[in-house]
């Protein structure tokens, strides 16, 4: 019997910020909870930490890979009693400089197949975080004068 076929939620943005400040938004913690969620995040594979929401919930990761200023993969798990919340899945981000700023890439994989709430949520979570992410990116540019 083969393994029923995992779903991923990708969601792309061109930004227009070098990545270096892009890469300190993904990897520095209170840049972190500005635009994702609180959490005790540190850039090392191996790294275990959490992200913490505004709605309670926790989510268990660790750090799976760093590329510096390029990539970034952690897991994503959330413990669920629900099956079709409960959520074991990867993130992996991806930075590529382009003449106006940078591509910015999340995938996010694992979904199964009947996580149909749990993909949908994740697609516009995703978006709205990144909303998030370009205004904390532009105040920051604010900040430093420019």
């Amino acid at each position: 019997m083969s393994e029923p076929q995992l779903r991923s939620v990708v969601v792309e943005r061109d930004m227009p910020f070098p990545a270096e400040r892009l890469w300190r938004a993904l990897t520095q913690p209170h840049l972190m909870e500005a635009w994702l969620m609180k959490n005790d995040f540190h850039p090392a594979v191996g790294h275990r930490f959490q992200l913490r929401g505004e709605w309670g919930g926790v989510l268990d990761c660790e750090v799976l890979a760093i590329e510096d200023g390029r990539s970034l993969s952690y897991t994503w798990d959330f413990a669920s009693e629900d099956p079709a919340f409960a959520l074991k899945s990867v993130v992996t981000f991806t930075l590529t400089p382009t003449a106006a700023g940078t591509h910015l890439r999340m995938e996010q994989s694992g979904f199964r197949p009947g996580q149909k709430q749990a993909y949908g949520g994740a697609r516009l979570g995703w978006t709205r975080f990144f909303d998030n992410l370009e205004q904390v990116l532009a105040r920051t540019d604010e900040e430093d004068g420019r």
